[in-house]
């Protein structure tokens, strides 16, 4: 499947490697920076070298289905062939399907019901710095299905935090899982510091400050003037992108505005996530900060502000 694809990603040269190691040790770690392919191009290496089903998992709906999306575009045939995804309420995967990327939840929900993950040969954790619970029994219930009822399933981490050692640890009992280390191209960064014309209130857990929204708008209309390319807005949450949506609403007859966070519809995810005839602001929460890469981005505006929501 691999040699199907006809670019180079930075992390390309060290999956040889990576499969070598799984081959050898049954689980491994794959450290690579955002943009350096691991998403799309390890699985392609890793489904290469097993004969069964690998599964891939994201933490997020968004991210599953963008990088299953990504995947069967590099090799040239639509969603629902080698390529599939499962996602709560959706699911496009076949027969031929030889990759199936998932949520972390639907995979703890497969182990739980199917510790053996019969027909699975290969299970790739994405984003495993994520500390979310589905992620966690998900990588539990992983080791735990290798250790005592699938010894030949290979398990891989995949992150792009270089904080590997635990991971390691954990996939690997008494002896550590081997550490794959991929590196990247640095590209210059230019940061503007644009403080509000006045102090805003903080938000805490309430509404944010009208006046820090109306500042983020004209933030974005000021990049728009002076950079080029597509703009990422980062925002806390749902509410706060549509307040800011409304307030750029008059951009709409040269600029597209898109909206990108986790409770969308997946055609509208899939709008943000597509480059456009025409410039783009996308607003989007923190599910843009990883698992996707949003095309066409050259200036990004962050409101600072992030919501957790426990």
């Amino acid at each position: 499947m691999l040699s199907d694809v006809p670019i180079d990603l930075p992390v390309r040269p060290v999956l040889p490697a990576l499969v070598a190691a799984l081959g050898s040790a049954g689980s491994a770690v794959l450290v690579a920076p955002p943009g350096t392919g691991k998403t799309t191009l390890a699985p392609l290496a890793v489904a290469d070298a097993v004969a069964g089903r690998v599964i891939v998992a994201q933490p997020r709906r968004v991210a599953a289905r963008a990088a299953a999306r990504r995947m069967a575009a590099l090799l040239g045939e639509p969603v629902g062939g080698r390529v599939g995804y499962a996602v709560r309420g959706e699911r496009r995967a076949g027969p031929r399907t030889r990759i199936e990327v998932v949520t972390t939840g639907l995979l703890v929900r497969r182990l739980h019901h199917d510790p053996e993950l019969a027909g699975v040969d290969a299970v790739l954790l994405d984003e495993i710095h994520e500390r979310q619970l589905d992620a966690d029994l998900a990588l539990a219930f992983s080791v735990e299905s290798r250790a005592t009822l699938r010894p030949e399933l290979w398990l891989l981490a995949m992150s792009a935090t270089p904080e590997a050692d635990r991971f390691a640890a954990l996939l690997g009992g008494t002896v550590p899982a081997p550490v794959v280390r991929a590196s990247s191209a640095l590209h210059p960064v230019t940061r503007v510091w644009a403080p509000p014309p006045r102090p805003v209130a903080p938000s805490g857990a309430g509404p944010v400050d009208r006046a820090l929204l109306d500042h983020v708008a004209a933030t974005v209309r000021r990049a728009l003037r002076e950079q080029e390319g597509d703009l990422l807005v980062f925002l806390p949450g749902v509410g706060e992108i549509a307040a800011v949506a409304g307030r750029l609403a008059d951009l709409g007859d040269r600029v597209d505005v898109l909206r990108l966070h986790g409770r969308q519809s997946g055609v509208d995810q899939d709008a943000a996530l597509r480059v456009g005839d025409r410039r783009r602001v996308v607003l989007a929460t923190a599910v843009a900060e990883s698992s996707l890469t949003v095309p066409g981005v050259r200036t990004v505006v962050d409101a600072g502000l992030s919501r957790w929501l426990g």
